[in-house]
């Protein structure tokens, strides 16, 4: 992209150390979709592990997904571990929730995708043939900022998958440059682009998300707590979209305070849901968090 930061130094540094790096710098931001498929583009390698930019490998994991590499596979998939923006603190373990590596061949897909495609909203664990990439439709997935999960869920999805239950990432939570953006993502984006592939059961998709998540008052409260949910997003994604009963909650759920919000439903995670990190760790860390989302994040460690 276009990276009006001095991207461009740090990465000459490198490349004047390591010569085999090749950077390729536009001038435009053209969005991350077209950016992964540039860059895809633009490699020379068998496969291509799509990077994000500010996780960490752990020790050994390029020597360890290398070791798998044997042409026949066309996708590797790798676990990965979530921590907080400074790497502190554990929040998650393992996204996904397998003991041992799993293939995945000819008749596997509908399996494969029930049970990976949830994870693969984070980017960074795709290691892929470059000729399957090259060969499938990409330009239909710009702007769903997942273009990789179209590549691989398209008709016909990908076979000869291989899950590497070890987390070889470090998930750096909370710092994607999308955050500003997580109720349109979560809410429309990322579940309209999981119910548009046709060759899987409904079961299977809900089983990745509901298809109108912000139809759950739960998820909408949670937004709210963090700050991603107010009467603009209101106007905006649901005012046109919701019958009369329902419309009153959603506008309530709008328009109360959000620090009320962000304490009840720090509260509530204390109480009721003391395995939701995550959740914690966001109402934390919000524009609306509040003394006792604070406490409630001390109190569990996140």
């Amino acid at each position: 992209g276009n990276s009006p930061d001095n991207t461009s130094e740090v990465v000459q540094d490198f490349v004047d150390k390591y010569p085999q790096i090749k950077y390729i710098r536009e001038g435009i931001n053209s969005g991350v979709d077209r950016d992964y498929d540039k860059a895809v583009q633009h490699a020379s390698g068998d496969y291509c592990w799509l990077m994000t930019d500010d996780d960490l490998l752990v020790p050994g994991a390029i020597s360890r997904v290398y070791a798998e590499l044997d042409g026949l596979i066309n996708l590797i998939v790798v676990n990965s571990e979530v921590r907080n923006a400074d790497f502190s603190e554990v929040l998650t373990a393992s996204r996904l929730k397998l003991v041992n590596d799993k293939s995945y061949g000819l008749g596997d897909q509908e399996e494969f995708f029930c049970e990976v495609a949830d994870c693969l909203s984070f980017i960074g664990g795709v290691i892929i043939k470059r000729d399957i990439w090259i060969s499938r439709d990409r330009a239909s997935f710009y702007g769903t900022l997942f273009v990789h999960v179209g590549v691989i869920f398209q008709s016909p999805s990908v076979v000869d998958i291989l899950v590497i239950a070890d987390p070889l990432i470090v998930i750096r939570y909370g710092n994607a440059m999308w955050s500003s953006r997580g109720f349109e993502i979560w809410m429309f984006k990322w579940p309209e682009l999981i119910w548009s592939f046709k060759d899987f059961s409904d079961n299977s998709k809900r089983a990745v998300c509901r298809l109108q998540p912000w139809k759950s008052y739960k998820s909408l409260i949670f937004f709210k707590g963090i700050g991603g949910y107010s009467i603009t997003e209101f106007n905006k994604y649901l005012k046109s979209n919701v019958k009369e009963f329902s419309y009153f909650i959603l506008l309530f759920i709008a328009i109360v305070p959000a620090w009320l919000v962000n304490a009840a439903a720090s509260a509530y995670c204390l109480f009721f849901k003391r395995n939701a990190r995550l959740a914690v760790y966001e109402l934390s860390r919000g524009r609306n968090s509040t003394l006792i989302s604070r406490a409630v994040a001390k109190i569990l460690g996140v």
